[in-house]
């Protein structure tokens, strides 16, 4: 086995750029309502096909907005579950329709997908451009499901301690959640990427060293992340197996 992915343990999908939000704090700076979404039928057969050869862990399918490709995640997520990768999560700001009939449809599809984690994106920078209304309704019918996990995922603006205009909204906006019993996760923390480094500047030590979170060690890969266009590391699942990708794979 390549010794630079044996521990390999993660698989992660960003199915879309696509977003229905217009967030400032976002580390991908702007994005279009609609655009370019993986695959969903040669997503699993790359999740089926990495499961049977490392102990995969846990599985994350995230966007832009994920659900506005609801099929595509839960073809992903499905084959997650066949492979009996224990921890099968979603990220999502909730925001994918205004029809509650659709919303209740989607959060039933996920249930059956075998999603058993779902993060909600709500907070002072998404509720900028989402109608928090919409979010209760999805988040509402999610928890009408067997789906076991719901909770929400806040960006923070310094640190989570931080007294802010943003941090104090965030906070109002987790009560009405909390209000239904659903908790928040310990968020994240926002760097200086993208919008947030377009829109929130004063924020920012502009000496202080730029350290992304998300950033792999090149020599032991934990987790591997597919974009919409397929790639991965130094290839692509649409024109090469991802046995071959793993196995073929040096750092740079």
């Amino acid at each position: 086995m390549n010794p630079y992915v044996q521990n390999l343990n993660r698989i992660e999908f960003l199915v879309t750029l696509a977003c229905s939000g217009h967030c400032k704090h976002c580390s991908e700076g702007s994005h279009h309502s609609a655009g370019e979404h993986i695959d969903g039928d040669v997503a699993a057969e790359m999740v089926r096909r990495t499961a049977e050869n490392y102990n995969i862990e846990s599985l994350m399918t995230f966007g832009g907005e994920p659900l506005l490709y609801p099929e595509e995640v839960c073809k992903i997520q499905a084959a997650a579950r066949d492979m009996n990768i224990p921890k099968r999560q979603l990220i999502t700001n909730g925001f994918f329709s205004r029809n509650a009939e659709k919303i209740q449809k989607v959060a039933q599809m996920l249930a059956e997908s075998g999603v058993n984690a779902i993060l909600l994106s709500v907070d002072a920078f998404h509720q900028e451009t989402i109608p928090l209304e919409s979010v209760m309704v999805f988040a509402k019918a999610v928890l009408a499901t067997d789906i076991p996990s719901l909770r929400v995922h806040p960006a923070w603006l310094v640190n989570e301690a931080a007294d802010n205009l943003y941090n104090r909204k965030t906070r109002e906006i987790l009560e009405e959640f909390r209000s239904l019993g659903i908790t928040a996760s310990d968020g994240n923390v926002i760097f200086p990427s993208g919008n947030a480094l377009k829109y929130l500047k004063e924020y920012f030590d502009p000496d202080a060293p730029v350290i992304n979170p998300y950033t792999e060690d090149p020599k032991d890969i934990r987790a591997i992340c597919v974009s919409p266009d397929g790639d991965v590391l130094d290839g692509n699942i649409y024109k090469t197996d991802i046995l071959e990708i793993l196995g073929n794979y040096v750092p740079a």
